[in-house]
């Protein structure tokens, strides 16, 4: 069976009545997406696709009850639940461990010059975002990693587009702060 022309709201309904293609093909529409907002917010592959996991399972659980005219779509609801669990992840994992970056594993494998400066520049990307306030950090990684509308964004953070831009004026030039160094090194790089 083929879903093309079959809209969100119609496979959830199906999944409510226990079709488990229907539930297969919203995985296949929208995984990618809450994986990569959740590793974006938590910087760790493997918790990003748990954080993804139980998002989904919240929608199976909610699939029955679903009301198509409730106002909310089915991937901003999923936005919005994979992003609570990254927060409360990130506050536990606050209360719990130090501020300690663990070591991460050199990569021995030679690579050509580009690849290893795009690594480090997404390393040093990510690192920067680690360091931006949780709701900063997520209105940039909503709009310029996920690219939601402002309006989207602002609905799966619950705040006004005025309140949302706001935040990412100020997440913007923290990010231009933490990330001029290694603007000047690639330049010099460049050069040399």
């Amino acid at each position: 069976m083929t879903f093309e022309n079959v809209s969100d709201e119609e496979l959830i309904a199906s999944a409510g009545n226990g079709d488990r293609l229907a539930a297969s093909e919203l995985i296949s529409r929208h995984a990618d997406k809450i994986i990569g907002v959740c590793w974006r917010m938590l910087g760790e592959r493997a918790a990003a696709e748990d954080v993804a996991q139980e998002a989904f399972l919240r929608l199976w659980e909610f699939a029955p009850k679903w009301n198509p005219d409730g106002g909310a779509r089915i991937d901003t609801w999923l936005y919005r639940v994979a992003v609570n669990r990254c927060v409360d992840r990130l506050r536990k994992t606050k209360r719990e461990a130090p501020q300690e970056a663990a070591p991460e594993m050199a990569d021995d494998a030679p690579s050509a010059t580009q690849v290893l400066i795009g690594e480090d520049r997404r390393k040093s990307v990510l690192a920067a975002l680690e360091t931006l306030p949780e709701r900063q950090r997520l209105a940039v990684v909503l709009c310029h990693y996920q690219e939601l509308s402002n309006i989207e964004a602002a609905d799966v953070m619950k705040i006004s587009v005025d309140a949302l831009e706001s935040l990412l004026a100020r997440g913007r030039r923290a990010l231009k702060t933490a990330l001029a160094p290694m603007r000047q090194e690639l330049m010099e790089g460049l050069a040399g």
